[in-house]
């Protein structure tokens, strides 16, 4: 315990060095935030509680560390999700195996894109004539790559991923990134804790543009900014979790967890802020029975709004979800708010996860 409490201070540290060196207005605060949404259905119906108890394949998104609980088979992991009417295309898959008994390696990537976006550009030629037969169709899809590594040492689970990320917009512009995450897991009899600080040394991404001439006539004249090659970075942010599991005669489990989202970004509209940082607390609970089926519940996204009479409500985003696990196969589902619960914006999510057979001599 000493030295995940000692662990969590220095992640702490490195996330005050780098917003003190980022306080310039000018620092994107906000990019990558794809990668922020979540993957798997247990943890959406959660809310996201799963830092210190998530040890199958999704862990290598969550937690790298919890990696070291797979058995010795093949792991694959695979969830679609639309949002906004099917408009915007979630998609996650995953690889992972465990090396030997103090190590494991996965590999993980996710999509966040709408496709068959109309181009219009060039529907007007230079003499001012429409010509419909010049619509043409791009995607503008973001691209993350985690390859993930864990490893256990005097009794505490470490992880990390190395991070590359690719954006782009048609053919128009097109952006790569890199970046580090570290973590940390550590188990006591029924309690479970775990750390996770992603872009521990910010991640950087560089846009380029490709724009013809029309393209930026169209631009000029619809009085739109021009793109120009630029860098964006992503600043810290620290995901803690603490969990006790609870066995009710001999079938029955519960596993409620903590979590604290913190970032380090600025002032956002979260439950705790201040200039320095913003923390996002939320819970969850998973209900098991013998290791089969699985409900689950949480609430997060906590925070102060004004309504008309300009008051502050306290809002806050319910989950749910379900989980049914046979022999090598896991299927999950989740019924999520994608965070206005006046909106009422909920989707539904599915993911699979399950054990390849290692083929025998």
């Amino acid at each position: 315990m000493r030295y995940l409490t000692t662990l969590v201070i220095l992640l702490s540290s490195a996330g005050l060095l780098a917003q003190s060196g980022s306080e310039s207005d000018a620092t994107p605060k906000y990019s990558n935030e794809f990668l922020q949404i979540g993957v798997g259905a247990r943890s959406l119906g959660m809310s996201n509680s799963v830092i210190a108890t998530t040890t199958d394949i999704t862990a290598g998104y969550w937690n790298p560390a919890g990696l070291l609980h797979l058995n010795d088979e093949i792991h694959v992991g695979l969830m679609h999700a639309e949002y906004f009417a099917g408009l915007a295309k979630y998609d996650y898959g995953s690889f992972a195996k465990r090396i030997d008994s103090v190590s494991a390696f996965g590999i993980s990537m996710i999509r966040f894109g709408v496709d068959d976006i109309p181009n219009t550009t060039e529907l007007i030629d230079a003499e001012g004539n429409i010509d419909y037969d010049k619509i043409t169709t791009f995607s503008a899809a973001d691209y993350g790559f985690l390859f993930s590594y864990a490893r256990r040492i005097k009794g505490i689970e470490f992880g990390g991923n190395a991070k590359i990320i690719h954006r782009k917009v048609g053919t128009f512009g097109k952006s790569w990134g890199f970046g580090i995450d570290l973590s940390a897991r550590y188990q006591h009899k029924d309690w479970q804790f775990g750390a996770t600080f992603r872009d521990i040394t910010t991640t950087f991404n560089a846009w380029s543009y490709t724009l013809n001439d029309q393209m930026i006539e169209t631009f000029t004249l619809t009085g739109n900014e021009i793109p120009s090659n630029s860098i964006e970075i992503t600043l810290p942010r620290l995901l803690l979790g603490a969990a006790r599991s609870f066995k009710i005669k001999e079938k029955f489990t519960i596993l409620p967890e903590v979590g604290l989202d913190i970032t380090f970004d600025g002032k956002r509209n979260t439950l705790i802020k201040s200039n320095f940082a913003s923390i996002d607390p939320h819970l969850g609970v998973e209900f098991g029975y013998n290791g089969l089926v699985f409900l689950r519940t949480g609430i997060g996204n906590m925070q102060y709004i004004l309504d008309v009479t300009n008051s502050e409500t306290l809002t806050f985003q319910p989950n749910i979800g379900i989980g049914v696990k046979i022999k090598r196969i896991a299927i999950d589902y989740a019924l999520t708010d994608l965070g206005n619960t006046s909106a009422a914006l909920y989707s539904n999510i599915f993911s699979l996860k399950f054990d390849v057979v290692k083929p025998t001599n």
